[in-house]
């Protein structure tokens, strides 16, 4: 992460499982320019890792209050992300 990244970490709720979210969020993250992950927790949520420059992290913060056409979000808490974060890219699991 360089001094100009903003790194947060966002618990989307709702039905964002089973619906192409992490990889809906995938492409949009790649064309903000952001790396970080999206992944499935196994309490149904998805978490997001997004990290680059501010207003692209909140452009995808704003994205992932909708999510992809068949994505029902009910909720999106954030919270910031400290200290080194290693990859590049922007990676689903």
């Amino acid at each position: 992460m360089t001094a100009d990244d903003t790194a947060l970490r966002f618990i989307v709720a709702g039905k964002v499982q089973g619906v192409f979210f992490r990889a809906s969020t995938a492409r949009e993250a790649a064309r903000l320019g952001l790396r970080g992950h999206a992944i499935n927790l196994a309490d149904g949520r998805v978490e997001v890792l997004a990290v680059g420059p501010a207003p692209a992290v909140a452009e995808l913060g704003r994205w992932l209050q909708r999510g992809p056409p068949a994505a029902q979000v009910t909720r999106v808490d954030s919270e910031p992300v400290t200290g080194p974060i290693a990859g590049d890219g922007f990676r689903t699991g």
